[in-house]
């Protein structure tokens, strides 16, 4: 329990031990009996009124504070001194119920946020400075020692370590690295020192990106929460409206006893309260977000988790979605020339570009890569590379690019990615590159099934290539060899084909579906290994890239939906029941806080259960 907690806990018992003072030892004399009642109300409720005269000043009159005070003043001033001690005291317990179960659904996030690194040891001169993240730059060494967080992304130059992942992934098992990995900040290293060299400023670094979308996930509510808030605003004023008129016009009216229906006035305003409904939906959507971030999905509102719950179809990207996206060529097969000389200047017109397939292809050159004899390279999207090696025209792509310069050339037949090589307008031969289809892939659209209606695949791979994949892992639909642009319109059209209150997911990674990412009800990136762009246009990000997260995070959005719903039809319904037991006289304020308070912290509690839902089932 945090410091407020504890203080609220020994204002409890302080009253609890004045109550029972009173009850035990029945004062004869009744002044000394109201006189501890007097002193049990201002230890448990004088910040009750206060917090309502400040939100007063403020232009908050009607809220659980105001209602709270009004009542208990009120039975106060009718000589129930023992009832308005009761009413803030129970108040006072369903208060200390929520911030328990508001510190607990915050937990999850609490150490998420322990992934912000205070500090990095910079290396310079072969001496090890300590200095904040913020000072370090690109291209600078580090040193991080076993225990220690990583503060910057960056690349592995000297030792090798394990890592513990489990703050950006949710992966238990620790990952290991050696020279040449790529680490990201947000790890804690476990076992050997490790230099790195920097990659990312601290302001473009993983770990600050999560930070930022985990703190700005708040801000975008629900429609539920939304209606929460609205239902409140109105409903607080109307009830006090109620209340009032219940005390005159029977007394005025049908000329009633005034203590009689102001005292049932009051148990009215106490039973009034909002605070099952204020608390637990909003409490419901947070403990939603922080059970996806403790499985290593990084959800940037609840509006995005309510809308998960509706997904009706799902559109995905195929390389580093569907696939590893490592690829490996497989296969080149030349025309007129040799294999080496074909690679020779399809690594050099590749020299620039960090696309997994152009890294294959200078990972299968042998020969040294020298960039000073590369000039004008262009760059068509979804096509390939046009550029100029030692004095050669090389073009570097799919068929369409071949096409585009009216180049004749021969058509490959063999399943995988496809690339064509010609230089200064001759077409010299083929490149075969295949990728390997997720182990996790296959259970993830398998298990997706269950939950939404269709699942479709855009990509700009081959149509060979694409079919085979869409077959192995019996996907819906399959669209192949599209642009950027391509994607879109497709994505257009599957909007129009879902119902009026279903939504659509596009899952992707790379830069090319950052317009998909942003065009779908829900965008969701795969943000390990996926671009910043993909990751700042995307709802939604997979830290790890795992499909299957996908059912889990839908699995998890229902089940906090149907919570919400649950609590907000309980809540309803107990209100109602009671506000007119207690407008008829038939339970007293003792009951009506009594019942006030159950279903607060019911609903907490129910609530509470959505951190504690199992995966993969």
């Amino acid at each position: 329990m945090n410091k407020e907690m504890w203080q609220n806990f020994l204002k409890i018992v302080i009253t609890f031990i004045l109550i029972l003072i009173a009850l035990i030892i029945n004062f004869d004399n009744e002044r000394i009996n109201n006189i501890l009642c007097i002193i049990a109300y201002i230890v448990i409720g004088l910040d009750i009124v206060l917090k309502a005269l400040k939100n007063m000043f403020k232009g908050k009159v009607f809220d659980e504070n105001f209602l709270m005070s009004i009542a208990t003043i009120g039975a106060l001033f009718i000589g129930e001194y023992l009832e308005a001690v009761a009413v803030m005291l129970f108040y006072q317990i369903g208060e200390l119920f929520q911030d328990y179960a508001v510190n607990k659904s915050r937990g999850n996030i609490a150490k998420l946020m322990d992934i912000r690194p205070d500090y990095a040891n910079l290396v310079k001169d072969n001496k090890t400075i300590k200095v904040t993240p913020n000072d370090v730059k690109i291209d600078d060494i580090i040193l991080i020692k076993p225990g220690e967080k990583i503060p910057l992304d960056g690349i592995v130059i000297d030792g090798e370590s394990r890592l513990n992942t489990v703050a950006l992934t949710g992966e238990s098992v620790p990952k290991k690295v050696i020279k040449n990995n790529e680490v990201l900040s947000g790890c804690i290293n476990e076992e050997s020192p490790l230099k790195v060299q920097v990659t990312k400023k601290y302001s473009k670094s993983t770990v600050n990106k999560i930070l930022n979308l985990v703190e700005n996930a708040s801000n975008k509510k629900s429609k539920s929460e939304n209606f929460i808030s609205k239902f409140s605003k109105y409903y607080t004023p109307i009830v006090v409206i109620i209340a009032v008129l219940l005390v005159i016009i029977p007394t005025l009216i049908l000329n009633e006893p005034f203590n009689k229906w102001f005292y049932r006035g009051l148990s009215f305003l106490v039973v009034s309260c909002p605070c099952a409904l204020v608390i637990s939906i909003p409490l419901s959507f947070f403990g939603g977000l922080g059970a996806a971030s403790k499985i290593g999905v990084l959800i940037k509102g609840s509006n995005y988790l309510e809308a998960l719950s509706r997904t009706e179809i799902m559109a995905c990207d195929k390389t580093g979605t569907l696939t590893e996206g490592v690829f490996k060529v497989q296969n080149v097969v030349v025309k007129d020339v040799d294999k080496n000389y074909l690679l020779n200047y399809a690594a050099h017109a590749e020299v620039f570009s960090n696309h997994p397939i152009a890294k294959s292809i200078k990972e299968a050159y042998s020969g040294k890569v020298d960039e000073k004899n590369v000039f004008d390279v262009q760059e068509f999207s979804g096509k390939g590379i046009k550029a100029h090696v030692d004095k050669k025209e090389v073009l570097i792509g799919n068929a369409k690019l071949l096409s585009e310069f009216n180049i004749e050339y021969e058509k490959c037949k063999e399943v995988g990615t496809i690339i064509y090589v010609a230089i200064d307008k001759q077409f010299i031969g083929t490149i075969i590159i295949s990728d390997k289809i997720k182990d996790d892939s296959y259970k993830a659209v398998k298990k997706l099934k269950n939950y939404i209606k269709k699942i479709v695949m855009l990509t700009g791979d081959r149509e060979d290539a694409s079919k085979e994949v869409a077959k192995q892992l019996q996907i819906d639909e399959y669209y192949a060899e599209l642009l950027p642009q391509d994607k879109v319109k497709i994505v257009e059209k599957l909007l129009q084909e879902k119902s009026s209150s279903g939504k659509l997911i596009f899952v992707g990674d790379g830069i090319n579906d950052a317009p998909v990412l942003a065009l779908a009800d829900i965008g969701i990136a795969m943000g390990g290994l996926g671009s910043d762009a993909a990751i700042e246009a995307a709802d939604i990000v997979i830290m790890n890239d795992q499909l299957s997260k996908i059912t889990d995070s839908i699995k998890l959005a229902k089940k906090t939906m149907h919570i919400v719903k649950e609590n907000i039809a309980v809540a309803i319904a107990i209100k109602i029941g009671i506000l007119i037991l207690s407008a008829c006289g038939i339970v007293t304020m003792w009951a009506a806080v009594f019942a006030d308070v159950g279903v607060s912290l019911l609903a907490i509690l129910n609530a509470l259960r959505i951190l504690h839902i199992k995966r993969g089932r």
